[in-house]
């Protein structure tokens, strides 16, 4: 049904004309990867269900996380399984949350699917919360909450005077 050669195809058969040596080009720059070349996407790296890490992560790439991290994960695009649990700091430009997390967690793009459950603070640019998501903590937007990887701890509520507890 379907060929990769061109023998099997009905019609006149033409040889190609080989090119001349000295038409050819010597560039061999071909060769590297231009220094502003955007990042190709690959398949992202998938802890399993049945992995435990303790200690940070940090890649580049993409992570797929369906087991328990205790420690602070780094990365491109994290998505985090209905069944994972991650305790510590999340940082990445895309989080996706199925499952649990118990830390803060920083985003330029997060979304809470209906099964999420996160107990920390959220620094975002853009946030989606589907219903049924459960979350407790603080929603901060910054324009860029990657930047430094340094994020203002949130305001704490003002302080009672002395004297208004002896009212």
């Amino acid at each position: 049904m379907f060929s990769k050669t061109r023998v099997t195809e009905p019609g006149p058969r033409t040889q190609p004309t080989p090119e001349p040596e000295s038409a050819r080009s010597l560039d061999t720059s071909y060769d590297l990867p231009p220094a502003a070349a955007p990042r190709a996407r690959t398949a992202p790296s998938v802890l399993s269900s049945d992995l435990t890490v303790t200690g940070n992560i940090r890649t580049e790439g993409d992570i797929q996380v369906e087991g328990t991290i205790e420690g602070d994960i780094r990365a491109h695009q994290l998505i985090v399984g209905e069944s994972a649990t991650i305790r510590g700091e999340i940082v990445a430009e895309e989080v996706v949350v199925n499952g649990r997390i118990v830390g803060r967690l920083r985003g330029l793009k997060v979304r809470l699917t209906a099964t999420a459950r996160v107990e920390g603070d959220i620094i975002h640019k853009t946030i989606a919360i589907e219903s049924g998501a459960h979350f407790e903590g603080s929603v901060q937007r910054q324009e860029d909450p990657l930047a430094n990887g340094v994020t203002p701890k949130l305001a704490p509520p003002p302080a009672r005077a002395a004297n208004d507890d002896a009212e």
